[in-house]
């Protein structure tokens, strides 16, 4: 685990090649239709490939190399690949729970908390600080829907069957501000509790991505 909760970037990282690896051979023994039929995705069999938005982009992965490439046919970054292997291998086709739940209510989360929450809530809040309209533009920039929750929320369709919401609370003379991420209570129907570090991040570092430069 800890080598996907230290500091986790969207780029190469040690391991990730490896692990990716160890992804695609897992996949070898489902076929192209029970996969489709796990993952709520779309197989089309004339071209080999499956068919399916991430993060509100279209997708398409070659069977069975399971590479994962843009619609232009640029191949996806490393970090990207893994999160999305890590999809294909774990889903079980489970529903939305609709309820969400903290990294640290997760099965196995809560030893990993405290860095999880420090990578990406924690960041989130150096970087937006006080600026509520800021941290807002960025969310609805970044594909977010907004939800009634907290000072701002936003919830994210990042895959068929993953949602995960970002919130934040401003702070006041005595509490800092904080932001958190939940995950829906099914996640892990998906992924193991290393995936679910990999797309918390991932979107923590979207939503950084997209604040509105002054």
């Amino acid at each position: 685990m800890k080598e996907f909760t230290r500091h986790l970037k969207p780029q190469s990282a040690p391991g990730f090649s490896r692990r990716a690896d160890e992804l695609r051979s897992e996949m070898k023994h489902f076929s192209a239709e029970v996969l489709a039929e796990r993952t709520g995705t779309f197989y089309d069999s004339t071209k080999s490939c499956f068919i399916f938005l991430f993060n509100g982009q279209s997708i398409r992965a070659v069977f069975p190399e399971m590479k994962f490439f843009f619609e232009s046919g640029q191949e996806l970054a490393e970090f990207q690949q893994l999160e999305l292997l890590y999809y294909f291998v774990a889903a079980e086709g489970f529903p939305h729970a609709d309820r969400y739940v903290s990294f640290a209510d997760l099965p196995g989360g809560r030893i990993y908390d405290q860095a999880f929450q420090g990578y990406t809530g924690n960041e989130v809040v150096k970087v937006f600080g006080e600026n509520i309209e800021a941290f807002k533009t960025a969310c609805l920039k970044a594909s977010g829907q907004p939800v009634v929750f907290g000072d701002a929320a936003f919830v994210f369709q990042v895959l068929p069957k993953i949602s995960i919401q970002i919130v934040y609370w401003l702070g006041d003379e005595d509490f800092p501000s904080s932001c958190k991420i939940l995950f829906d209570a099914a996640i892990t129907h998906f992924y193991p509790i290393e995936g679910c570090a990999i797309i918390g991040n991932g979107l923590v570092h979207r939503v950084i991505k997209n604040k509105p430069v002054k």
